[in-house]
């Protein structure tokens, strides 16, 4: 029988090691997992790719796990605003890289890993600096870019309770 339940935050987290790659929700600081989060930097994990909306806001979150050092990469479609000043910080110091993906082909990667594809190909971007380096093609009078999957080892999502199967619950 398919038990996914856990009795406790850090025995989920525990799973996650240096290096791994997490998709984090939420859209800036709304839905974001802050519980999770804080977990993760109690547990002192390192050199984490992290696929978010954004690049964190204020103190808080995602912003607190960049702070705590955690983070060598972001992936993301929105990594500046007013209060991104912690990213913005270890950006420019060369702390952290970041890859920009555009919002729809964020969704669009993420979507063709959980489907098991090798690679999409997307009119968005083409003909930007975000498609610098990537292959392109012209089809049906169309021209794409070839963006690849963005696969996670894990998933960081904000809900109020969930079953043992995974099924979650939102308010």
């Amino acid at each position: 029988m398919i038990d996914k339940s856990k009795s406790s935050l850090s025995e989920v987290l525990s799973q996650i090691k240096d290096g791994a790659t997490i998709l984090i929700g939420g859209f800036g600081t709304a839905g974001q997992p802050a519980e999770l989060i804080d977990g993760l930097i109690e547990l002192g994990v390192k050199d984490l790719t992290i696929v978010s909306n954004n690049a964190g806001n204020g103190d808080y979150g995602l912003a607190k796990l960049l702070k705590a050092g955690s983070i060598k990469k972001v992936i993301c479609s929105f990594p500046r605003q007013s209060d991104s000043y912690v990213f913005d910080e270890l950006y420019r110091a060369g702390k952290v890289e970041l890859e920009l993906v555009p919002q729809g082909n964020l969704a669009c990667r993420i979507q063709a890993a959980g489907m098991g594809l090798g690679a999409v190909f997307t009119p968005t971007g083409f003909g930007t600096l975000l498609a610098e380096g990537k292959e392109t093609r012209h089809i049906d009078g169309k021209d794409y870019v070839l963006e690849y999957p963005i696969k996670a080892d894990f998933a960081l999502i904000k809900a109020y309770k969930g079953d043992r199967w995974g099924n979650l619950v939102y308010r």
